[in-house]
């Protein structure tokens, strides 16, 4: 499998990964383990909140996203890490039963100015569900290293 390196990320759709199907076990498990607010972990609870109805944490949404991009290129580039996210929103609930679709576009490629033989790529993933509904975006640079060490 080729290794993916900065020249290969241009501004623009880099792809689309997915589906994820997501089960109400799974969020159940999540919650209890890293999250455990009632409308996450109780049906009636979750009911009579804002949400309405049983819904996945957020983080389990952000930890979803993080486990699609790498299945479905971070796991294959010359990733050296990320400096951090610098925006994450939740838009819509995670129900049970979704089925999660994450598009993910290059929003910036640059070669870092301290360090030549590597870039920053900035990207742009949106989740969405089987329905279309957008859930969560998040924007978030990765440095990455330049083929063959380039250096400009």
């Amino acid at each position: 499998m080729t290794t993916l390196t900065f020249e290969d990320f241009k501004p623009g759709h880099f792809g689309t990964f997915g589906p994820r199907h997501v089960s109400r076990e799974e969020i159940l498990a999540f919650a209890a383990e890293f999250d455990p607010q009632p409308m996450h972990l109780d049906e009636e609870a979750a009911n009579r909140s804002m949400l309405r109805g049983l819904s996945g944490s957020g983080w389990h949404l952000g930890s979803l996203m993080m486990r699609m991009l790498c299945d479905g290129f971070i796991g294959r580039t010359a990733s050296l890490g990320s400096p951090g996210v610098n925006e994450m929103r939740w838009m819509a609930p995670l129900r049970p039963g979704d089925d999660l679709t994450l598009d993910v576009d290059v929003i910036e490629a640059r070669v870092s100015k301290s360090r030549p033989e590597t870039g920053i790529v900035t990207f742009k993933g949106t989740i969405r569900n089987a329905k279309g509904e957008v859930l969560c975006d998040m924007e978030s640079p990765i440095i990455v290293s330049r083929r063959d060490g380039a250096k400009e």
